[in-house]
């Protein structure tokens, strides 16, 4: 692990190649799972506060699950999370011709309809963040539904903080983001 600033940071997310696929996966972790994607409160909020605008624009059972549920609740493991549709895909998931799942709050934001991201624990997937003793873990979750990612990130050459780059600085920063790089550089060229 290497430690920048309050956060400890596998090594995996270092040394491990990642880039999305999505002509491979066709999205498969917006439907996979046995929970939706984590939530802070303060996302949660939000998206409450924007479902009557988003729920006209979901497939009509995440339209019943918004209605009944709301955005978001909370998971066996007592977690905030999105909430899911027939125990599987996100209610903000939308379908793209090929079968292609999309995020519908990315879409929305990428045509200029919002300036709102979608949560974080989505944009910094395949990295997972947990709470530990007033540090930040910054871990590489691996999940065979991304096997492609990895191929693909290995062919291009391009490591897990380096395809992560705007969602970890957006995240923790810039300041941050750039002593990361530097100690990535810096490990990976004594290796």
């Amino acid at each position: 692990m290497l430690q920048i600033k309050d956060t400890l940071v596998s090594l995996d997310v270092i040394e491990s190649y990642f880039e999305c696929d999505l002509d491979s996966c066709l999205g498969e972790c917006c439907v996979e799972g046995d929970a939706g994607a984590p939530l802070s409160r303060a996302e949660s909020d939000l998206l409450n506060e924007q479902l009557p605008s988003l729920i006209p624009l979901m497939t009509p059972a995440a339209q019943e699950v918004a209605k009944s549920q709301g955005a978001s609740y909370i998971d066996e493991e007592g977690d905030l999370v999105t909430s899911i549709v027939n125990g599987r895909d996100c209610i903000f998931t939308c379908y793209a011709p090929g079968g292609k799942c999309l995020c519908l709050l990315e879409r929305l934001r990428r045509e200029g309809h919002t300036e709102y991201f979608k949560p974080i624990s989505c944009s910094l997937y395949p990295v997972r963040l947990k709470e530990i003793g007033g540090c930040t873990a910054v871990n590489y979750h691996r999940w065979k539904l991304c096997r492609c990612a990895e191929i693909l990130g290995r062919k291009k050459g391009t490591r897990v903080y380096e395809f992560l780059r705007e969602p970890l600085t957006r995240r923790f920063g810039a300041e941050w983001y750039g002593q990361l790089a530097e100690a990535a550089e810096a490990w990976l060229n004594q290796k």
